[in-house]
């Protein structure tokens, strides 16, 4: 519940802070700490189960969770300008459901919701896999790999995104996506495992970061906290039930047929992609 609330609101302030015409590359270094910490986090959980306890993993949780509880003190969000409220902005609107959701990042976030289910059953099935394949040494290095491989391309896609427009970015991740978990689904040494791990950092760490600039872009700047919490809400509903439906899969397939299907299913993304967003993008003069 409060990283929900902590998510949304830092991603707001992130968004309202950062000038627009270097809104890309803002959000897209925000989001990189997030995917990090969602990277790193599994690797060092492992590594404390493996040498510790259970009760070490939450005193070490509980530390840091604290220390960023003192650092959340020493933010200070922008101030927006009187009379310009979100309220204010859905008076007119007929829809009560505008109140909570910015209609306006809907289309965006159907495909956050599909990639981000995608993504839901690596990160919740991938250590089943390792064993299965007996690549178990190698699968604790998977999300190390992925933390990589988006170290390395946020610094470029961000502004390249600010200067290019989005197209430019989102349509070549979501094949690269597509390719790192069908080289997934065909896993047979470690060598394969650790790419496909890169593949997908390149994939969907950029469509992760493009999706959310694009969610805050569609509206004023007063509804940037509605539509920030539009895209986190899809996030989070693809990372959370998408387990549960993939899984209801593997009582009838396995593992590599499982990550074949979501392959297939992030590479349908593209026309999704194009016909809720793209081809209006496309026709969009970027900002220089």
């Amino acid at each position: 519940f409060m990283m929900g609330m902590a998510s949304t609101v830092l991603g707001t302030v992130i968004a309202q802070t950062i000038p627009a015409t270097r809104r890309g590359e803002g959000i897209g270094y925000f989001s990189m700490s997030s995917t990090l910490g969602t990277a790193i986090g599994p690797f060092a959980g492992i590594w404390l189960m493996t040498n510790f306890n259970y009760q070490v993993i939450f005193i070490f949780t509980s530390i840091v969770a604290l220390s960023c509880l003192i650092c959340g003190l020493f933010i200070q969000p922008p101030r927006l300008k009187a009379g310009h409220s979100s309220a204010d902005s859905t008076s007119q609107s007929t829809s009560k459901l505008a109140q909570y959701i910015e209609p306006n990042a809907l289309p965006i976030a159907l495909i956050v919701l599909l990639v981000a289910t995608c993504y839901s059953g690596i990160l919740s099935f991938i250590h089943f896999y390792a064993k299965e394949i007996n690549l178990v040494e190698a699968a604790s290095f998977f999300f190390l790999m992925y933390a990589f491989a988006i170290l390395l391309s946020r610094p470029f896609t961000g502004p390249l995104m600010d200067r290019k427009g989005e197209n430019i970015i989102i349509y070549p991740a979501i094949v690269i996506m597509a390719l790192g978990i069908l080289l997934l689904s065909q896993a047979q040494n470690s060598v394969m495992l650790l790419a496909s791990a890169a593949l997908l950092g390149f994939g969907f760490g950029n469509i992760q970061s493009v999706c959310q600039t694009i969610a805050v872009k569609s509206t004023t700047l007063q509804r940037m906290g509605l539509a920030t919490s539009t895209f986190f809400i899809a996030l989070d509903a693809g990372l959370g039930f998408g387990p549960y439906f993939l899984g209801m899969l593997l009582d009838q397939i396995g593992y590599r047929q499982l990550y074949l299907f979501s392959a297939l299913l992030t590479l349908s993304c593209l026309v999704w992609y194009y016909l809720l967003h793209g081809r209006k993008a496309g026709k969009v003069q970027p900002s220089h």
